[in-house]
Parts: C-alpha cells; structure tokens; sequence
C-alpha cells in the first residue's frame, strides 16, 4: 500500500467465507491501483474469517483494513446495504467504492479500468460501473464468459432485468450518496445490485456496463446467484417465470420504486405507471397490448419473448 489517502473503499461482505478469502484478498493486493482501504461487513463468522482478514490488514494494509459487524440476516443483499451506509462518505474521503464478494478473484486492473471509465462522467452525476465476469469451477478453472448485453443500460429495462452483478460494481460518491438517501426509504428489495442500477437509470444517473470481463467469478456450492447462462440455468429462470416468482420479485421491486419515485425523472415515473397498468390488465391481449405500449424489454430476443409469455399467461 502507498502512504497516500485511499481513493478507492473496497465494500466486502463476508459470510462464513474463510474458505476462498485468501484468493480474493491477494487479488486485491494485485491490484494496478493500490491507493484502497478495505471495509468488511462480518455477517457470520464461525469460520473465523474475521480472523483472515485482520491478520491481512495487519501483514499487507496497515492502517487500511476496518471490520464492522454485519446485519446478522443471513441475507447478503442486507449485508451490501449495511455496507454501503456504513461506507466513509466525507470531503477527505475515497471517490470510488468497489464492491466485492468474498469468493471470486478480481483481474489485476479491474480497479483502475472501472475507474477509468468514471472519470469520463462528471463528479455530480450518479454514477456505476458493472460489466461481465468470467464463470470459473470452484479450482478457478475457467468455464465460460457471462452473458454479453449489447444494448445500452436503461431504465426501461433496468425495471425487469439485472443486467450488472453486485461483485462488478464501483460507484462514485455521487452514486454513493444517492443509494443512501434511496436506501433509508426502502423497506425491502430483491437484490442491491438490480435495484442499484434501477435506481440510478430511474433519476438520469449513469451506469456503465463494460463488455469485458474483469473477474474470475467462482461457481460453487454455496452461490447465491452463480451463472444465468447454462441450460440449467435458463431452466431454472423459466420454472422462475411460470410458478410466479419471477412476479413476487416484481410486485417487491415495484414497492421499493414507489417508496423513491419522488426522485425519479417525469420520464421514469411514467414508464412505472404505464408497467403497472399493463401488469393489472386483466385480459392476455390486454397485458401483451399495454406492456408493448409501456416500452419495456430485456436484453436479447430470448429474453424479451419470455417477458411477453410471462404477460399473456399472468406472471408478470
């Protein structure tokens, strides 16, 4: 580490996640830029990973390691909340806060590319960066790249697809101060990382989605979320649609809208209305009609199509 102020907070949240933290925590040390200071969140610590970590901040970043406990939820979504109001947001403070989980291992310049890329944005704009991540067996051994989204982020698809993984995302202060504000109006969400770009697309903010992938993301037993692109997966995502989960998230993200709406561009708070409509409509046509009228869509055919199969047959 450098004796300079850290630009750059690293958000890691970390539950019972000893196992695969030492490759992660070297990936940091990795890094091309080192001007970082490290935040973790301890939301279950049977293993001892809070142990790790110390231990790291004592040998490699003196000074620059801090550990708080965490929500005590379970829920990493929870943890990534707690970890972003808890995050140091003052003038003398980082820039740019990365947020990581506790089991991939980032690319050397993942930091520096993200930022990068930032710095093109004005300081008072919202703004995020995500992208692709590379899926690796639990060894590391590389399986594939996750899916490529070749349309621009936007709101009126941010509101029924994720398109950014959490484990991706830097943010800028701006961006920080604004899912702060938004975070103490919200009562519940589905994940941080859709909601993050849900909320940034909604007030005019940025977030950019880098086509490159720039983490090994470890595919395991315990992924919460893990790859969405297998047949399994897709199977998976379908099951999701037609039992009507896929609606519970909705009618959950919705809610969490509503609560921050006030903030949102004339434009966004209108394309929530005309989605609802179609949602409410009681007839297949009718909700396959206004849904079209809305201007939503996902990234790809695929997944557009599945969309209007999720109107037609009552699950959106």
């Amino acid at each position: 580490m450098t004796s300079t102020p850290p630009e750059i907070c690293i958000l890691l949240a970390v539950h019972e996640g000893r196992q695969f933290l030492p490759e992660q925590l070297d990936s940091y040390l990795a890094q091309s830029r080192r001007d970082w200071c490290l935040l973790a969140s301890i939301d279950g610590d049977q293993d001892r990973g809070s142990e790790l970590i110390r231990a790291f901040g004592d040998t490699h970043a003196p000074g620059q390691v801090t550990l708080i406990p965490g929500t005590r939820t379970g829920a990493f979504t929870d943890n990534f909340l707690h970890l972003l109001q808890q995050a140091p947001l003052c003038p003398e403070g980082p820039d740019w806060f990365a947020l990581s989980d506790q089991d991939d291992v980032w690319y050397p310049d993942k930091l520096a590319r993200a930022i990068d890329q930032l710095t093109e944005i004005p300081a008072e704009m919202p703004a995020v960066y995500c992208g692709r991540t590379l899926y690796c067996a639990e060894d590391l051994t590389e399986l594939r790249p996750s899916p490529l989204f070749e349309k621009d982020p936007a709101f009126c698809n941010a509101l029924v697809q994720s398109i950014g993984g959490g484990n991706t995302m830097v943010l800028n202060r701006a961006a920080l101060r604004l899912i702060r504000a938004a975070a103490s109006e919200v009562t519940e969400i589905v994940s941080h990382d859709w909601w993050i770009t849900q909320i940034l697309t909604a007030t005019g903010g940025q977030v950019i989605y880098d086509p490159k992938p720039m983490l090994y993301y470890r595919q395991h037993a315990h992924n919460l979320v893990g790859e969405n692109r297998s047949p399994r997966a897709q199977i998976r995502r379908l099951a999701q649609l037609l039992d009507g989960r896929f609606r519970q998230a909705m009618d959950v993200n919705l809610r969490a809208l509503q609560q921050s709406s006030h903030r949102f561009t004339p434009e966004a708070q209108q394309l929530i209305a005309r989605f609802v409509l179609a949602r409410r409509c009681r007839t297949p046509i009718g909700r396959v009609l206004r849904l079209y009228r809305a201007g939503v869509w996902r990234q790809g055919k695929t997944g557009t199509a599945a969309l209007y199969l999720a109107a037609l047959i009552g699950r959106l």
